[in-house]
């Protein structure tokens, strides 16, 4: 494989839009994720009120890449081999000889080495992006709620709730509805929880339509939500940016089900119509899967293989599938890279308008994490060693292994040309060589910018 990737060598440029092209006020969303998951399980499921009250420290439990065990509560770290690096039940640290005694240097025993493990099985979940991490916070004090109840409860039962409440948060009716407090709130007020995209990310589209690329976007949202977000953020043309829309994705199945399993729809008044037994024209669509819409890029493009590179921020359901599945190029997105902004949305009501009541601050996301440590790399007591050893996690393997490249955003390559040369993700360079702007040691805020560690 070549050691550099440039976009000006791919025929069709890809996009997923959440947390993509829609950079989202992560402390603002995330507390509107949390209240939406947590009035939902106080007041339609029962559980307890305290729930609903958060100080600013626990937010500290959010990182991304974290593991839970569906059965017994517990949250884990894997290191890069499936060794357990870090271990809590509920938001409960375990002590470093807790953590040997429950795990030792054995694998974890939902660890799968040789391929991306599933978001959920049914015995683990995967916290894998922005919309994932308050869910975890409301997961782990669930668990610390349900233990304090039942006196030392070793097993639990409350995930078909926390399902329940996503479906009746994001149905796909539930912004067509006002169902929930997520949709309603984002529809009254979109730009206190997302940024406007800025010129230099507008040009640039503009830039890649006019070199000829065609240039599509795949979001799992639904179209109405699609509409109003690409509205404020792109403006009343964004449909002037894109050849082909598909929404509704059901990403990872768009990449890895069979044609058959996950048809395209056409689309009226955002409402799916008709079944399509393949892809004929460009325009807006739903559902669908990446082997019929390479087949009609092909068709676009007059290429037999034409190159598509695809930008998304979530492994589990952006870069792994469209790495694996459709051999794609892959840019990750990875807001861990900028670190921690003085950023304020737009259009967020004046202090003085806000009455004396002020929510907890809610920790940037993208930062890191005093309990849980770096989302790239961590440090393990070896024995015989009087010093600990740094070893990269599981979540930095993956963003090495099914990633092209990784960037802060969108923006931050928006100026360069297209024929700019990025070093590419490869076994033949280092690990950190894919992430641009280039980092050496510091892997952005996560990682003191003084530590240095060998390759292993």
């Amino acid at each position: 494989m070549a050691q550099y990737f440039s976009l000006a060598t791919c025929d069709v440029v890809g996009f997923d839009l959440d947390h993509t092209l829609c950079r989202y006020n992560l402390p603002e969303s995330a507390r509107l994720i949390y209240n939406s998951f947590a009035q939902f399980l106080v007041k339609e499921r029962g559980y307890d009120k305290e729930l609903l009250t958060l100080t600013s420290e626990d937010w500290d439990f959010c990182c991304k890449g974290l593991a839970l065990d569906l059965e017994d509560g517990t949250f884990i770290k894997l290191a890069d081999d499936g060794t357990v690096l870090r271990a809590s039940h509920g938001t409960k640290m375990m002590t470093p000889e807790a953590l040997a005694k429950a795990y030792g240097k054995k694998e974890w025993k939902h660890f799968v080495s040789d391929t991306d493990m599933p978001c959920c099985s049914g015995k683990c979940y995967f916290y894998d992006n922005y919309f994932d991490l308050p869910g975890a916070l409301l997961c782990a004090r669930v668990v610390d709620s349900l233990t304090k109840q039942n006196r030392g409860q070793k097993t639990f039962d409350f995930w078909k709730d926390v399902v329940a409440g996503i479906q009746h948060n994001f149905k796909m009716s539930a912004f067509k509805e006002n169902c929930g407090l997520f949709f309603p709130e984002i529809k009254r007020n979109p730009g206190k929880y997302v940024y406007r995209c800025p010129e230099s990310v507008r040009k640039w589209l503009r830039q890649l339509k006019n070199a000829g690329k065609i240039v599509v976007l795949i979001t799992s949202s639904h179209s109405d939500y699609c509409k109003l977000l690409c509205n404020y953020i792109l403006g009343h043309d964004f449909a002037d940016f894109f050849d082909i829309v598909i929404t509704n994705a059901l990403k990872p199945g768009f990449f890895s089900h069979f044609p058959s399993q996950r048809p395209f729809h056409t689309l009226e008044n955002d409402e799916e119509q008709e079944e399509l037994t393949s892809l004929d024209k460009p325009g807006w669509y739903s559902q669908g899967n990446a082997a019929h819409l390479y087949e009609l890029l092909k068709k676009m493009t007059g290429k037999p293989e034409p190159k598509v590179v695809y930008f998304g921020d979530s492994m589990h359901s952006d870069v792994f599938p469209a790495r694996h599945y459709s051999n794609w190029e892959t840019v990750l997105i990875l807001e861990e890279l900028r670190g921690e902004e003085d950023e304020k949305p737009e259009e967020a009501e004046p202090p003085e308008k806000r009455g004396k009541y002020e929510e907890p601050k809610v920790k940037p996301l993208n930062t890191l994490s005093n309990k849980w440590g770096s989302y790239f790399i961590d440090s393990v007591s070896r024995q015989g060693n009087a010093e600990d050893s740094l070893v990269y996690t599981w979540s930095s393997k993956r963003i090495s292994t099914y990633s092209t490249i990784a960037i802060p955003s969108l923006e931050a390559i928006a100026e360069l040309p297209l024929d700019y040369k990025f070093t590419r993700f490869s076994s033949n360079n280092s690990k950190t060589a894919g992430y641009y702007p280039l980092v050496h040691y510091g892997l952005g805020s996560n990682i003191d910018s003084k530590i240095i560690f060998t390759e292993k």
